[in-house]
């Protein structure tokens, strides 16, 4: 197994997305980014903690590749949104991968480079590309948030 932490929104349906893939074999919501220690949604709510909302993985790399999983990140959100995705505004909503390794900092480096340059966005990419920090769960209710929702649930 391998981990991967990415941020790009609001993290229930970032979760959901990577949730669906083969080879992601374990998902948790949570924080990580930030200044403080075990944060609250409502404290990172307020934006003063300086956490983003984020999705950990753990996935099979025999099944799906980091670097498949980063192609996903990419499709699944707007890099070039400076702290807000859609209506979720503050920097707890953020675009960034926290990285676990230097292989997994080098690819990602590598795959923002060549997603920036494609031409393919009418902005700069600004997605933090930055060394994993400890990760703080998100509180239960939370996690595999649209999997709990009723048949037709629309946010």
């Amino acid at each position: 197994m391998a981990r991967a932490t990415f941020a790009g929104g609001c993290f229930w349906g970032i979760e959901e997305s990577f949730r669906s893939l083969h080879g992601v074999l374990e998902t948790a919501v949570g924080y990580m980014g930030g200044q403080w220690d075990h944060p609250s949604y409502e404290q990172v709510c307020t934006g003063e903690t300086g956490h983003a909302e984020v999705v950990d993985l753990q996935f099979d790399p025999a099944v799906i590749s980091y670097q498949q999983l980063i192609e996903h990140f990419w499709s699944i959100h707007n890099p070039t949104s400076l702290n807000f995705q859609g209506v979720d505004k503050g920097t707890q909503y953020r675009t960034a991968i926290f990285y676990h390794s230097e292989e997994q900092c080098r690819l990602a480096e590598e795959s923002k480079a060549r997603f920036d340059s494609s031409g393919g966005y009418a902005a700069p990419i600004v997605t933090e590309i930055t060394s994993s920090e400890p990760f703080w769960k998100a509180e239960e209710y939370h996690q595999k948030y649209f999997a709990k929702q009723k048949p037709g649930f629309m946010l």
